[in-house]
């Protein structure tokens, strides 16, 4: 009997318990089942959306090795989807930035001022964006717009400084301001150490002394 008196004393303690913690348990594995399904279907999500995105820069890519008359209409709208549908995708950053490329060199330079102007814009790849303003002032300078050139070299980051000097003196000289390109092209100098780009902006400076 008295072993019967303990267990009921049990049962009526774990009731008194679930009636006062149950709901509370109840809710907290709910929480926790549905965070743990909402962080897989974010992780699926995710996943999807990358292989999505390498799909068409992959597209983007085969597009570029071409040579047929329809190569460059698929390589803007491999582009164009990369920047409308992924845009943080890491993809999309080099995706924009290799279309640019291509199409000023087939003799498109407003369609790859287009890409610039939007990766520099919505680029989500701090490594990538600096490049893409380098490439749109030089863009933009053999348009002979060279307010707009000068404007997208404005507070570079640390490790694109000198380079920004020397895009910055190119500019100047292309505007025939030769003191103010030499004092950039010398702080890009100054910048560089043990560069080879060093000799390039060498012969710069030579030739704008008349050397």
């Amino acid at each position: 009997m008295a072993y019967d008196l303990e267990e009921q004393e049990k049962l009526d303690a774990l009731k008194a318990w679930w009636d006062r913690y149950g709901t509370l348990c109840v809710v907290i594995v709910c929480v926790t089942v549905a965070v743990l399904a909402s962080w897989r279907g974010w992780q699926w999500y995710q996943n999807h959306q990358a292989a999505q995105a390498m799909s068409y820069f992959e597209a983007l890519e085969t597009a570029v090795a071409e040579q047929d008359e329809d190569a460059v209409g698929r390589l803007k709208a491999a582009s164009a989807t990369l920047r409308a549908d992924f845009p943080s995708s890491g993809y999309t950053s080099r995706g924009v930035l290799v279309a640019a490329q291509v199409l000023q060199a087939r003799g498109e330079p407003d369609a790859a001022r287009e890409q610039l102007e939007w990766l520099v814009k919505n680029g989500k790849d701090s490594a990538l964006v600096p490049v893409a303003q380098l490439r749109l002032a030089g863009l933009l300078m053999a348009q002979s717009q060279y307010d707009e050139a000068l404007a997208q070299l404005q507070n570079p980051p640390a490790a694109f400084v000198a380079l920004f000097d020397d895009r910055r003196g190119d500019v100047l000289a292309a505007q025939g301001k030769m003191e103010e390109a030499r004092t950039a092209w010398e702080a890009a100098m100054a910048g560089l150490k043990n560069d080879p780009l060093q000799s390039v902006i060498e012969l710069k400076l030579d030739a704008s002394r008349g050397a």
